[in-house]
């Protein structure tokens, strides 16, 4: 018996790997940029710390209320768009059926086949065909706020976690220098990581996300630095 055709595609992990990815390396990011600049500034360990965890608590809570409400607007034209399109069907049916005949055959299909292959998708659901085909909207990209606002903080608080154990372990005086280390590879990771899982470059990934990491770190590092002698 020959085998079925099998394709592995990743474009389904888009939402919520997007999501995930930008909330851990905000987290890993913003949580290590405020540690290595506060304790540039010469802080103890319990002030880098404190300012840590109230970095996660903040980060975690605005990552999710962010990616809520900008997913929640892309949700609100979808479900607009929608209704429009219903409404254009229970008024102007034989038209709407032009309109997709018209898609069909600007993709290559001849008029003859366009017009059945319409035909036989609208008898099935209608609004389906023309949401997918005219619209762009499918199950795979709908928005889904909920959703990504939960991987947004999750994976947040997740890497934000790695800079302030770090914190735990580093010694008092190489803290700027040991946080940075270690979240330039927690990036790198999860650079790797995420190219993986989305199917791209892995090397490209990580090359890209070490580099912005590293300049947010320095700066910071040069602000505390400057705070710290001025105070």
């Amino acid at each position: 018996m020959p085998r079925g055709h099998q394709e592995i595609h990743f474009v389904d992990r888009a939402g919520w790997l997007r999501a995930a990815v930008l909330g851990a390396n905000d987290g890993i990011l913003s949580t290590a940029s405020l540690i290595v600049g506060v304790a540039a500034a010469d802080s103890d360990q319990g002030a880098v710390l404190l300012a840590g965890i109230a970095g996660l608590v903040a980060g975690a809570m605005s990552m999710a209320a962010g990616e809520y409400v900008s997913v929640s607007s892309q949700a609100d034209t979808e479900h607009a768009d929608l209704a429009r399109e219903r409404a254009e069907l229970a008024a102007d049916p034989v038209g709407e059926h032009a309109e997709l005949v018209g898609l069909y055959v600007a993709r290559g299909l001849d008029p003859a086949l366009a017009d059945e292959v319409a035909r036989q998708l609208a008898a099935r659901d209608a609004l389906e065909a023309h949401a997918r085909d005219e619209l762009g909207i499918n199950e795979i990209t709908t928005a889904r706020p909920v959703q990504a606002a939960l991987a947004s903080a999750a994976s947040f608080a997740g890497g934000a976690v790695l800079p302030l154990a770090t914190v735990l372990v580093a010694p008092q005086g190489a803290l700027p220098v040991t946080v940075s280390a270690a979240a330039l590879g927690f990036l790198a990771v999860l650079g790797v990581a995420g190219a993986k899982a989305g199917g791209s470059d892995p090397l490209k990934a990580a090359i890209r996300v070490t580099f912005w990491g590293a300049l947010a770190m320095a700066a910071t590092y040069a602000i505390g630095a400057v705070s710290g002698t001025v105070i």
